[in-house]
């Protein structure tokens, strides 16, 4: 019994996804390729992967509608025993830059911030840019464990390339949500908050 509580107690309940700008927000752009395509499509494989795997989850858009900052928080805050995670990818005017990378506010977030990462990286052996710290809106305000991950530049010729193609979306969503379920083991064993 008491085995049980303690690997119940470190696990949440719901994943809320978080697919990046949209409606008004293109996010970046090169030509016709969208940020804001891209992220809603590899958001709604995170969440039939997830859900497949018993999750529960919920997305802060399911379209291409602009919901704002403050709104995506809010939804993300609604569900006190949650994780939320904000799908992205990449623009730089340095168009040699590449590489994934997985943003984090506060130390609570960090572990699971490393966990996707990872995942990405095991999934799509991309180049690296790391588990970094940044101060967005959406972990600002965040109150649960919350990161933002970038898939990749669409900024980057090569990069771009690989984003427009739905084998390379599957591996990004494949990796975030192997990312997640490696958390949701540690938490569940003590090893993250």
């Amino acid at each position: 019994m008491a085995t049980t509580l303690v690997s119940q107690a470190g696990k949440f309940k719901t994943v809320v996804i978080d697919p990046g700008h949209g409606g008004k927000d293109n996010g970046g752009s090169y030509g016709r390729v969208y940020e804001k395509h891209l992220a809603l499509d590899t958001s709604l494989r995170v969440d039939y992967l997830l859900r497949k795997k018993g999750y529960s989850t919920r997305l802060t858009r399911k379209s291409d509608v602009f919901i704002s900052l403050t709104k995506r928080a809010e939804i993300g805050n609604y569900y006190s025993n949650s994780i939320f995670v904000s799908i992205h990818y990449n623009y730089t005017y340095n168009k040699s830059v590449k590489g994934l990378e997985t943003f984090y506010y506060t130390s609570r977030s960090k572990p699971l911030a490393s966990y996707i990462q990872s995942g990405m990286l095991k999934k799509y052996g991309a180049h690296s840019r790391g588990v970094k710290y940044a101060r967005y809106a959406v972990l600002r305000r965040a109150k649960n464990p919350a990161v933002l991950v970038e898939c990749g530049f669409v900024s980057n010729y090569y990069e771009r390339k690989r984003c427009m193609l739905g084998w390379y979306r599957q591996k990004m969503a494949e990796g975030i949500v192997n990312g997640i379920v490696s958390y949701q083991y540690a938490r569940s064993r003590g090893y993250a908050k």
